[in-house]
């Protein structure tokens, strides 16, 4: 610090010293002066206002979604992601494309044929890839073509095989686009109100459903939306990423509906099929004895074979959301899909939550003998022994959770597991006749 500055500080004391006993101002009012008159002399000791201004060279990577009140943004956001995925769009291989690349494989194939498979090596490969154009260049890489290399003698790849690979690629893509195109939040995810969006627009391109009546496309949507949100969604977020959408086989079987020869057998296990969704629904409307829309307990307790436990049925309605103690026709299409698909991680979760009473995330003595009550009662009638019968939890670990549950919620279920050697021997002597 300079001389002249010391000297300066100095007098400006002596004067604050001398004008104290005059001052009228407030504590606060002589704090805030003495921090204004201390960073003036600071900066001008320090070299002036030429503060260090490297941070306004960071980039920015925050930038905060438009609130609710500010229109012109999120408008401004929507057009701009708009014109983001026309772009990418833009990007992707027509079907005129798609055709010169076939004509360029097959016109660049490498004999001999493997089997009925035309084939192709590495240096046709670079060579179609130079010539195949601009958007081509992603899927002619080494390791695209490592990836498709097999077992051929020659070390080539399959033309059928690699074309395969970009439409799927290029159908991903798309896919992508389209539902990005209903992201409304932009945020790679689509909630539930998206995704029915998205279905309602898709069904006038699925010539499986033409026979749909307009009266019951609510009814259908719902029901597709249900299978996404039931096994991507087990933390009931009310969003599923896009993501996860791509990943999942239930797009495939959604869009599986375009082909318009689709087999009764495929159209039967097929969730998303029309014959499946009146199946589903059909059942719902057989059981609303009162017809007000809802289901009842007692209703409910005649689904399927109508062997569930009236237990299980009371932890329904305890656990699972209800309207004045009556199911709607969304809550019942999450129990039927729990029900329908016992092996798979999402159902256990779902049955395993109505099992798990006392909600301490495992399954106690009390609670299996609980539900193992009205088991009993049965066996004893049926004259069984039941001092012997236990189940461990490792069941479930052992990939034993679909035998565990359908003994526990569901008579028939506990009848079947009770007789499987007898089944299987009934089946293995039906076998024998029938190879006689």
């Amino acid at each position: 610090m300079s001389n002249d500055t010391v000297r300066q500080w100095k007098e400006l004391l002596k004067k604050k010293l001398a004008s104290a006993q005059k001052d009228e101002r407030t504590e606060e009012e002589k704090k805030e002066d003495e921090l204004r008159l201390f960073t003036k002399y600071y900066t001008e000791w320090r070299g002036g206002d030429k503060t260090d201004s490297s941070y306004k060279n960071i980039p920015r990577f925050y930038y905060r979604l438009p609130a609710d009140d500010e229109i012109l943004l999120q408008k401004l956001r929507e057009e701009s992601r708009a014109v983001f995925l026309q772009r990418k769009s833009r990007e992707l291989l027509d079907n005129e494309e798609l055709q010169n690349l076939w004509f360029l494989l097959d016109k660049n194939q490498v004999l001999p044929m493997a089997g009925e498979e035309a084939m192709i090596n590495y240096d046709s490969f670079l060579k179609v890839g130079e010539t195949a154009g601009e958007k081509c260049k992603q899927f002619f890489t080494a390791r695209v073509y490592a990836k498709l290399l097999h077992n051929d003698p020659y070390g080539r790849i399959s033309i059928m095989q690699f074309f395969n690979y970009v439409m799927r690629k290029v159908w991903l893509h798309q896919t992508r686009i389209g539902l990005s195109l209903y992201d409304v939040a932009g945020q790679g995810y689509l909630r539930e109100s998206d995704l029915e969006n998205y279905i309602l627009e898709l069904i006038p391109t699925l010539p499986q459903l033409d026979g749909l009546e307009k009266s019951f496309y609510s009814f259908y949507v719902c029901t597709a939306v249900r299978k996404f949100f039931f096994f991507l969604d087990p933390l009931r977020t009310g969003k599923i990423k896009i993501q996860d959408i791509l990943a999942c086989s239930f797009l495939d079987d959604l869009l599986e509906l375009r082909d318009e020869e689709l087999s009764k057998e495929s159209q039967e296990s097929n969730w998303f099929s029309a014959p499946s969704a009146l199946r589903v629904y059909g059942q719902y409307l057989n059981l609303d004895k009162d017809h007000n829309g809802m289901l009842s307990k007692e209703e409910l307790s005649r689904y399927g074979t109508g062997t569930l436990t009236s237990i299980f049925l009371d932890r329904i309605y305890q656990e699972c959301l209800t309207y004045d103690g009556e199911m709607d026709y969304k809550t019942y299409l999450d129990f039927v899909l729990a029900l329908e698909n016992r092996k798979e991680p999402a159902a256990l979760q779902y049955i395993f939550k109505i099992l798990d009473m006392e909600n301490k995330g495992h399954l106690n003595v009390f609670t299996l003998n609980y539900f193992f009550r009205v088991r009993n009662t049965v066996s004893e009638r049926m004259g069984q022994d039941t001092r012997q019968q236990e189940i461990t939890l490792l069941f479930f670990s052992f990939g034993q959770g679909d035998t565990v549950t359908s003994i526990l919620i569901d008579l028939n279920g506990f009848w079947t597991y009770e007789n499987r050697e007898v089944l299987v021997a009934n089946d293995d002597s039906n076998t024998d006749m029938d190879d006689t």
